[in-house]
């Protein structure tokens, strides 16, 4: 067997990042466009404060969002006791739980980046839009999101990026079980515990690596398209 060749359970690990990582997008999305929209377009009292805990999770320890999640969404906390209870979802320790932890941390640069396209969208553009008689949520489906399209995707990518990478929350929240929580890291710190796993480390190494390369690298294109675009 070559040295390179990825056994059973790196497969297992990789093939659970990229689902784990893939659902944190898609259930972060929507929230992220809206969240990014409000703080973009509108003013109110706690504009300020609302935007601090949208990006607290860029400033605090991984493993603090961890246990916070443990605590609110744990089988005996707040919302998932609830949960339980009413649907008998369990959160805590599956891999539900690893795309929610995965979901937070990354959610701020996703945000972020759509935010910063839609400040810089022409809003004579979206008046204009109004004059003709179309609604605001007409303009937002019509005028604002086609023009935010690029901004979205290199939100998207550098979230997905960062849910590959994201350990400190994942294995406070949900643990290191292989086959249900053992995303990419989490395998590769394992591995680092175990006699003979040098070159099983390095591989995955070098997989998120290349991954997390190839994410940079494609947002970077999107988000210099996104400004030539503009520009013209």
């Amino acid at each position: 067997m070559s040295p390179f060749a990825l056994t059973p359970v790196e497969i297992e690990a990789l093939r659970l990042s990229l689902w784990v990582s893939g659902w944190a997008v898609a259930v972060s999305l929507p929230l992220g466009i809206m969240a990014a929209w409000v703080l973009a377009r509108l003013r109110f009292p706690g504009k300020s404060l609302v935007d601090g805990v949208i990006h607290l999770p860029l400033v605090l320890p991984p493993v603090v969002l961890g246990y916070l999640l443990l605590v609110l969404f744990g089988r005996r906390g707040v919302i998932g006791a609830l949960l339980y209870k009413t649907l008998g979802i369990t959160i805590a320790f599956t891999w539900k739980g690893a795309a929610l932890a995965s979901a937070v941390m990354a959610f701020p640069l996703l945000v972020r980046a759509v935010r910063l396209s839609l400040e810089g969208v022409d809003r004579g553009l979206e008046s204009a839009a109004r004059t003709l008689g179309a609604g605001p949520v007409r303009v937002f489906f019509t005028v604002t999101l086609p023009l935010v399209v690029p901004g979205i995707i290199a939100g998207a990518i550098l979230a997905f990026a960062r849910s590959l990478g994201e350990f400190g929350a994942t294995i406070t929240f949900v643990s290191n079980i292989r086959g249900e929580t053992q995303t990419l890291p989490l395998a590769l710190y394992t591995l680092t515990q175990v006699p003979g796993g040098e070159w099983a480390a390095m591989r995955l190494c070098v997989i998120a690596v290349v991954l997390g390369m190839a994410a940079l690298v494609a947002s970077e294109l999107l988000a210099r398209r996104f400004a030539a675009r503009m520009e013209g």
